[in-house]
């Protein structure tokens, strides 16, 4: 008897501790839950912590409530305002931010979601696009492009519970055919650039060196033209002091010219020289033989 109260007890007891674990759920930081009853929304628990609900008659849904990321996967193709195909590749940052909202619109489907904010994302750029030069989608106003995107995106993305945080144009690049043309149209006009660059650099080259040779023919004549100046001034001075000096004893001088003229007369042992003995050339040898005797 006793035994049998025992165990309707310890029944009773892991039927209560059943019966509560299927009461309670728990929310996490990370995450948003939908209270079902029967198919309908009965509430929605964004604080995290433990929770409460009916067993057996209500159920619970979690929802992600962290940045998700829709990255776009292969490149979309668009068309500028100069009629040129660009492929863009991109991805958005977004969050759930109505969760109730959320589910009535999408189903609580992450992937109906990511398809219907593709499709904002991809209208508004073919809009923004068909706007811009290549030029201008490239650099010139890549920034507002992208601002521009994300306005219009998280407008139409609050329809569903979503806030979009960030759209980013990651590369615009063109076609592989237009990629090719571009890059050797670029080719070409950087080899002009380059030979015109060589060109004008032989071109100022030839003339420093011309310049160079002008400047050095200008300082060897004038060097010259000292030089020569110089040296005339010193043999006009030197030929004054030889004035001043043999005019001062003209028989020296006339001594010392006739020396002279016998050291170049008689530089080699074989030279030979046929004259008068009366001849003046031998005054001076005479006039000394007479005083040696």
């Amino acid at each position: 008897m006793n035994n049998n109260k025992i165990s309707n007890i310890l029944m009773g007891l892991v039927g209560l501790l059943i019966l509560l674990s299927m009461s309670l759920f728990v929310v996490d930081q990370r995450q948003n839950a939908i209270v079902f009853q029967l198919g309908e929304v009965v509430s929605v628990k964004a604080e995290p912590g433990l929770h409460f609900k009916v067993p057996l008659l209500q159920n619970v849904r979690y929802f992600d409530s962290r940045i998700l990321t829709l990255d776009a996967g292969e490149p979309e193709r668009f068309i500028t305002a100069e009629k040129k195909n660009v492929l863009v590749d991109s991805f958005v940052k977004w969050r759930i931010i109505d969760v109730k909202q959320y589910y009535i619109s999408v189903g609580g489907d992450e992937v109906r979601a990511n398809t219907r904010l593709l499709q904002t994302v991809n209208s508004s750029m073919r809009e923004e696009f068909g706007k811009r030069t290549i030029s201008e989608v490239i650099s010139g106003e890549r920034d507002k492009i992208m601002a521009t995107l994300r306005t219009k995106a998280d407008a139409d993305a609050r329809k569903i519970g979503v806030e979009v945080l960030d759209v980013r144009l990651k590369r615009v690049d063109f076609p592989l055919e237009i990629s090719e043309s571009v890059y050797r149209r670029m080719d070409a006009e950087r080899k002009r650039v380059a030979n015109e660059l060589r060109a004008t650099g032989n071109a100022e080259g030839e003339k420093i060196k011309a310049d160079a040779d002008k400047q050095r023919e200008v300082i060897l004549a004038e060097a010259y033209r000292d030089a020569q100046k110089t040296k005339g001034e010193g043999d006009a001075k030197a030929s004054a002091l030889y004035a001043s000096a043999f005019g001062r004893n003209p028989e020296f001088y006339s001594f010392y010219r006739s020396l002279e003229a016998y050291k170049q007369s008689f530089k080699n042992k074989s030279d030979v020289m046929v004259l008068d003995p009366s001849s003046s050339f031998f005054k001076y040898l005479k006039s000394s033989g007479k005083s040696g005797k």
